[in-house]
């Protein structure tokens, strides 16, 4: 079976084509062919790259194109030109696609029909910066490839269990009555990672009490005990939690009251909250932590105190999820800064040592791979994991299609 991921987020989209044969291996094989795009501040500029299992690459400028037609254009590499790994749409069998929010309706992936369609669209409001661009694929999917089936894989679907005590805002009883509630993101690559993590450690996934730290341009924690989410920094939108690239994370309602009574529209609070803040907000630089870092080298200030929130804001919330877990057996770094600062991972761990937790430096400073960076004697083990969200889609999107069909 041949499945088509599209993980389209904010500012980027990732493709990926697998070949399943048989059974779903245990373990995530290449992809027969990946891409990235991803669209610059300037909204007329998109950078694409491509390669394949057989090494090819390609990468390339689109000037002046929209979304669906720059996403079109890098689709066409799959039957066409050098990138070329199938000969026609045709042998594509289904499309898989992280939707973000799915609500209170969506506790698991779905094959799209209308009315999916129609509540990742209703859902764009919580969303904003997500599901309009999901649902964008799903479109283009149906005009390429006709009624080729796809499949929904909700990020909230993994958090959609957690316990009402920390599902609920103590506001007023309406809003939960309302849908106003914890609903938690980042969920495909919780999931995977605690898999992941039972796996590494050699032990049930329902016996492990796990703290998964997903930091990127968004980021989130989650703790995991039994397999299940049972709290999560993000809430009702992503914009809840920890400090991220562009948004601020949690801030005091206050805040916005007292913005509003100045004259802020809700449309100027959502652009400040959700791509002026953040690190890009305080260090005046960029969303992206390795430029803040050559800043600081530089002397620069503002770029310090914006590393040094984000790790404030980063223990802080650790000690939360800690809480709700009564302990730990393993903290996971996942994503682009957690796979990939060894900085951010070692200031974080020094934070816990009161748990017994003991960084093995030389471990963290090469790492390379899935791997424990803990010391032998340490008491918490301290993983990291390159999150595979492209291969969690295409494995929901074979059980769906396979059930679907009966077989």
């Amino acid at each position: 079976m041949k499945i088509l991921v599209l993980n389209a987020g904010s500012s980027s989209q990732k493709s990926c084509l697998y070949s399943i044969r048989g059974t779903v291996p245990e373990q995530p094989p290449a992809p027969v062919w990946e891409a990235q795009i991803d669209w610059h501040s300037q909204d007329d500029v998109a950078t694409l790259f491509v390669k394949t299992e057989r090494g090819e690459k390609l990468a390339e400028k689109l000037h002046s194109a929209s979304r669906p037609e720059t996403l079109s254009h890098l689709l066409n590499m799959l039957w066409q030109g050098s990138t070329r790994v199938i000969q026609s749409p045709q042998e594509i069998d289904g499309v898989g696609h992280r939707v973000v929010h799915g609500g209170r309706a969506y506790r698991a992936s779905v094959v799209v029909t209308p009315a999916v369609k129609a509540a990742i669209a209703r859902l764009s409001s919580l969303a904003p910066a997500h599901n309009p661009a999901n649902l964008e694929g799903i479109e283009l999917m149906e005009q390429i490839l006709g009624n080729l089936p796809q499949v929904a894989v909700f990020d909230t679907a993994f958090h959609s269990h957690i316990p009402d005590v920390a599902a609920t805002y103590p506001g007023p009883y309406d809003w939960l009555e309302r849908g106003i509630r914890r609903y938690g993101f980042h969920g495909i690559s919780h999931q995977y990672c605690a898999s992941q993590a039972a796996r590494i450690l050699d032990r049930d996934l329902a016996e492990l009490r796990l703290i998964v730290c997903h930091l990127g341009n968004g980021c989130s924690l989650t703790a995991i005990e039994n397999g299940r989410s049972i709290d999560t920094t993000m809430g009702f939108t992503p914009l809840d939690g920890l400090m991220m690239g562009t948004r601020s994370g949690a801030v005091d309602p206050g805040i916005l009251i007292h913005l509003m009574r100045q004259g802020y529209s809700a449309d100027e609070l959502d652009r400040l909250l959700n791509r002026e803040s953040g690190l890009k907000g305080i260090s005046g630089i960029s969303h992206d932590l390795r430029e803040i870092e050559r800043a600081i080298e530089r002397g620069n200030k503002r770029a310090k105190l914006a590393l040094d929130i984000y790790l404030h804001r980063l223990k802080s919330c650790l000690g939360a999820m800690l809480m709700s877990l009564g302990g730990v057996d393993a903290i996971v770094f996942t994503a682009g800064i957690g796979e990939h600062s060894a900085f951010v991972r070692a200031a974080t761990c020094e934070a816990l040592g009161f748990l017994g937790l003991k960084l093995d430096l030389a471990k963290n400073e090469n790492c390379t791979g899935d791997r424990d960076i803990a010391t032998a004697e340490s008491a918490v083990r301290v993983l990291v994991i390159h999150t595979q969200e492209d291969w969690a889609i295409a494995r929901d999107c074979w059980h769906c299609l396979k059930g679907s069909s009966g077989s």
